[in-house]
């Protein structure tokens, strides 16, 4: 898979989800996609967020379909730095505490976005990387102004084409 489809690294007991994706459109419009409240709940889920460094961000994902409590995260924003860096902890009872950062950079016309989500457990990375693959699919099909595609789909979409991966390398 290519860094587009996320690279999972190991540090010791803890893992780092990374993705690398070139999205036609201006920095400006994929940074409100990913930071306005209105625009993140069409393709992640409701979100508040308090626009500055040290400000509190609390998300609920709109997949999977697991009790509200465990999908619910809370953290506190440690970078805002418009429209280039959006980073923030990652606080959600199911598991390890987390830091999510976006980082935007124009691209050919368009928007080089990396994604990183660092702290997680090596076992937790491992169901995150399809999860957060079927979202930042989610947020270029809302970019586009395309159907978003159905999270779950995705999601065992990419699981398989993992483990079918997986299985080639051995």
């Amino acid at each position: 898979m290519s860094p587009r489809d996320g690279r999972l690294t190991i540090e010791g007991d803890r893992a780092v989800l990374t993705f690398d994706r070139w999205l036609p459109h201006p920095v400006t419009k994929v940074w409100t996609a990913i930071t306005d409240p209105a625009e993140r709940a069409q393709w992640f889920g409701h979100t508040t967020v308090d626009a500055r460094p040290g400000g509190r961000i609390e998300i609920d994902p709109s997949s999977p379909d697991i009790p509200a409590d465990a999908k619910h995260v809370t953290g506190r924003i440690t970078v805002w730095d418009p429209p280039h860096v959006f980073e923030h902890e990652w606080n959600q009872r199911v598991v390890e505490p987390g830091v999510v950062r976006y980082e935007l950079r124009p691209e050919n016309g368009g928007t080089r976005l990396t994604f990183s989500h660092r702290g997680l457990g090596v076992r937790n990375a491992g169901g995150f990387r399809p999860g957060t693959h079927a979202y930042l699919d989610r947020l270029e099909a809302h970019l586009g102004g395309e159907p978003l595609p159905d999270w779950d789909i995705r999601y065992r979409e990419v699981a398989e084409s993992i483990v079918a991966e997986s299985h080639t390398e051995e």
